[in-house]
Protein backbone atom coordinates (compact mmCIF):
# COMPACT_ATOMS: atom_id res chain seq x y z
CA UNK A 1 0.00 0.00 0.00
CA UNK A 2 1.27 3.55 -0.97
CA UNK A 3 0.81 5.93 1.88
CA UNK A 4 0.11 9.67 0.26
CA UNK A 5 0.36 12.74 2.43
CA UNK A 6 -3.08 13.66 1.85
CA UNK A 7 -4.02 10.13 3.50
CA UNK A 8 -2.41 11.37 6.98
CA UNK A 9 -4.76 11.91 9.67
CA UNK A 10 -3.02 13.58 12.40
CA UNK A 11 -3.99 13.67 16.52
CA UNK A 12 -3.08 16.80 18.30
CA UNK A 13 -2.81 16.02 21.98
CA UNK A 14 -2.21 19.28 23.45
CA UNK A 15 -3.89 21.18 26.58
CA UNK A 16 -2.49 24.59 25.96
CA UNK A 17 -4.83 26.59 23.27
CA UNK A 18 -2.45 29.16 21.38
CA UNK A 19 0.44 25.92 21.38
CA UNK A 20 -2.67 24.18 19.38
CA UNK A 21 -3.45 26.35 17.57
CA UNK A 22 0.34 27.49 16.91
CA UNK A 23 1.24 23.18 15.17
CA UNK A 24 -2.58 23.35 13.44
CA UNK A 25 -1.88 26.29 11.68
CA UNK A 26 1.47 25.16 11.03
CA UNK A 27 0.21 21.76 9.71
CA UNK A 28 -2.12 23.79 7.84
CA UNK A 29 0.15 25.69 6.28
CA UNK A 30 2.45 22.80 4.80
CA UNK A 31 -0.77 21.37 2.75
CA UNK A 32 0.08 18.02 3.19
CA UNK A 33 -2.23 16.57 5.86
CA UNK A 34 -6.16 15.34 5.42
CA UNK A 35 -7.29 15.92 8.72
CA UNK A 36 -6.44 17.11 12.30
CA UNK A 37 -8.21 15.63 15.21
CA UNK A 38 -7.33 17.87 18.30
CA UNK A 39 -7.84 16.63 22.04
CA UNK A 40 -7.33 18.47 25.18
CA UNK A 41 -5.79 16.08 27.02
CA UNK A 42 -4.48 12.25 27.26
CA UNK A 43 -8.14 11.12 28.86
CA UNK A 44 -9.64 12.68 26.21
CA UNK A 45 -7.67 11.37 23.43
CA UNK A 46 -7.79 7.80 24.68
CA UNK A 47 -11.85 7.71 25.22
CA UNK A 48 -11.80 8.98 21.43
CA UNK A 49 -9.13 6.11 20.48
CA UNK A 50 -10.86 3.24 22.24
CA UNK A 51 -14.43 5.00 20.95
CA UNK A 52 -15.36 5.55 24.58
CA UNK A 53 -17.58 8.21 26.82
CA UNK A 54 -19.02 10.90 23.55
CA UNK A 55 -17.29 8.47 20.91
CA UNK A 56 -18.71 5.72 21.73
CA UNK A 57 -21.39 5.47 19.16
CA UNK A 58 -19.58 7.48 16.58
CA UNK A 59 -18.36 4.68 13.92
CA UNK A 60 -17.45 7.07 11.39
CA UNK A 61 -14.62 9.26 12.86
CA UNK A 62 -10.88 8.69 11.50
CA UNK A 63 -8.57 7.07 13.32
CA UNK A 64 -4.56 8.94 13.55
CA UNK A 65 -2.34 7.82 11.24
CA UNK A 66 0.37 10.06 13.50
CA UNK A 67 -0.54 11.34 16.90
CA UNK A 68 1.70 14.22 18.28
CA UNK A 69 1.22 14.59 21.94
CA UNK A 70 2.18 17.28 24.68
CA UNK A 71 3.93 15.90 27.95
CA UNK A 72 2.41 18.38 30.60
CA UNK A 73 -1.16 18.30 30.53
CA UNK A 74 -4.18 17.79 33.05
CA UNK A 75 -6.39 14.84 33.87
CA UNK A 76 -4.08 12.31 32.00
CA UNK A 77 -0.50 13.31 31.01
CA UNK A 78 1.43 12.53 27.76
CA UNK A 79 2.92 9.97 29.73
CA UNK A 80 0.32 8.00 30.54
CA UNK A 81 -1.71 8.61 27.46
CA UNK A 82 1.46 6.97 25.92
CA UNK A 83 1.59 4.23 27.96
CA UNK A 84 -2.34 3.24 27.39
CA UNK A 85 -1.86 3.56 23.40
CA UNK A 86 1.33 1.60 23.67
CA UNK A 87 0.18 -0.97 25.21
CA UNK A 88 -3.20 -1.69 23.58
CA UNK A 89 -2.59 -4.02 20.89
CA UNK A 90 -4.81 -2.35 18.66
CA UNK A 91 -3.60 1.43 19.06
CA UNK A 92 0.54 0.46 19.29
CA UNK A 93 1.21 0.77 15.74
CA UNK A 94 0.40 4.54 15.37
CA UNK A 95 3.46 6.59 15.70
CA UNK A 96 3.10 8.82 18.70
CA UNK A 97 5.60 12.14 18.83
CA UNK A 98 6.18 13.85 21.78
CA UNK A 99 5.78 17.78 21.09
CA UNK A 100 7.04 19.25 24.40
CA UNK A 101 9.23 21.67 26.21
CA UNK A 102 10.60 19.71 28.31
CA UNK A 103 14.30 18.92 27.65
CA UNK A 104 14.74 16.88 30.61
CA UNK A 105 16.91 13.84 30.20
CA UNK A 106 14.38 11.53 32.73
CA UNK A 107 11.17 12.93 30.33
CA UNK A 108 12.79 11.85 27.28
CA UNK A 109 13.95 8.30 28.40
CA UNK A 110 10.91 7.46 30.21
CA UNK A 111 9.03 8.44 26.65
CA UNK A 112 11.33 6.14 25.02
CA UNK A 113 10.70 3.60 27.52
CA UNK A 114 7.15 3.91 27.54
CA UNK A 115 7.51 3.33 23.37
CA UNK A 116 7.52 7.24 21.90
CA UNK A 117 8.24 7.02 18.43
CA UNK A 118 10.00 10.45 18.67
CA UNK A 119 10.95 13.18 21.32
CA UNK A 120 10.86 16.66 19.18
CA UNK A 121 11.56 19.64 22.30
CA UNK A 122 9.37 22.57 20.84
CA UNK A 123 12.20 25.58 19.67
CA UNK A 124 10.95 29.01 21.42
CA UNK A 125 11.53 30.79 17.70
CA UNK A 126 7.71 30.91 16.39
CA UNK A 127 9.69 30.29 13.13
CA UNK A 128 11.37 27.38 14.23
CA UNK A 129 8.65 25.57 15.05
CA UNK A 130 6.42 25.71 12.24
CA UNK A 131 9.62 24.64 10.23
CA UNK A 132 9.65 21.50 12.59
CA UNK A 133 6.15 20.97 12.90
CA UNK A 134 5.35 21.23 9.09
CA UNK A 135 8.41 18.74 8.55
CA UNK A 136 6.88 16.11 11.22
CA UNK A 137 3.75 14.41 8.63
CA UNK A 138 6.57 14.11 5.47
CA UNK A 139 9.02 12.54 7.81
CA UNK A 140 6.74 9.92 8.94
CA UNK A 141 3.97 9.34 5.83
CA UNK A 142 6.63 8.83 3.32
CA UNK A 143 10.37 8.70 5.08
CA UNK A 144 9.79 6.69 7.65
CA UNK A 145 9.09 2.46 6.76
CA UNK A 146 6.25 0.56 8.31
CA UNK A 147 5.94 -3.30 8.48
CA UNK A 148 3.25 -4.75 6.27
CA UNK A 149 2.82 -1.87 3.74
CA UNK A 150 1.35 0.49 6.61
Amino acid sequence: MNRNLRDCVIMLIEDNEAHAELTVNALEQAHNVNKIITMRNGSEAIDYLKSHGQWEDQTNRPMPTLILMDLKMPVLDGKQALAAIKEDADLKSIPVVMLTSSMLDSDIKECYEKGANSYIVKPVSFGKFVEIVKSIPLYWMLVNKLPGGY
